[in-house]
This record gives structure tokens, sequence and C-alpha cells, in this order.
């Protein structure tokens, strides 16, 4: 393990996430979570967004904030993930054509 950090999730910002799930019969959803090496004025360096697919960005989507948080344990050390040849990716339905949030 190379970190541990605390994300802080609103009920609300929950009660949307599951919503809309739901509302689009998904099995779940996927969450980007970034690490930023300086903290902001609230002592934050955690930030997460539902995950967009790559037209999402290179549109410049608005992106739905998930929550905030911080780091509060490390080795020093972060790897970054390697898929397995074998593992399938779904592919992305962004729903272009409603008024979800995501």
């Amino acid at each position: 393990m190379s970190a541990l950090l605390d994300l802080y999730i609103k009920v609300e910002t929950l009660e949307t996430l599951l919503e809309t799930v739901k509302k689009k019969a998904e099995k779940g959803l996927s969450v980007t979570i970034s690490i930023e090496d300086e903290s902001n004025d609230w002592g934050q360096n955690v930030s997460s967004y539902v995950s967009q697919s790559k037209e999402q960005r290179e549109a410049k989507a608005k992106r739905f904030w998930v929550g905030n948080g911080k780091v509060f344990w490390t080795n020093g050390t972060i790897e970054k993930a390697v898929k397995n040849e074998k593992g399938e990716e779904k592919p992305y339905d962004n729903h272009k054509d409603d008024d979800l949030p995501f």
C-alpha cells in the first residue's frame, strides 16, 4: 500500500448519484480521484468527480464533483495500475439526450 486518503461526500451528492445511476439503469458508476501535490486553503489535496469519456474531456464538458478530502498517510510511492491483458472495458454511454447531471 502506498497511500491512504479520506474522502468526504455530502448526503445530497450521494442521493443525486444514486438517483442518476438508477435512472440510467446502470450497475454502478466510475469516479475519478485526483491527488494534488499541494493542499488547498482547507487542508485538502484530494478531489473526486464522475469519470468522463475521452470525448467529454476533449469537449471540456462540465464535471460532476463528488467530494473532497486529504491524504493522511503515504509511503512516498504510488504505482500506476497495469491492466490485465484479459480484462475488457465496458463501452461508455454518455446519454447526451437526457437532463441528468452526468
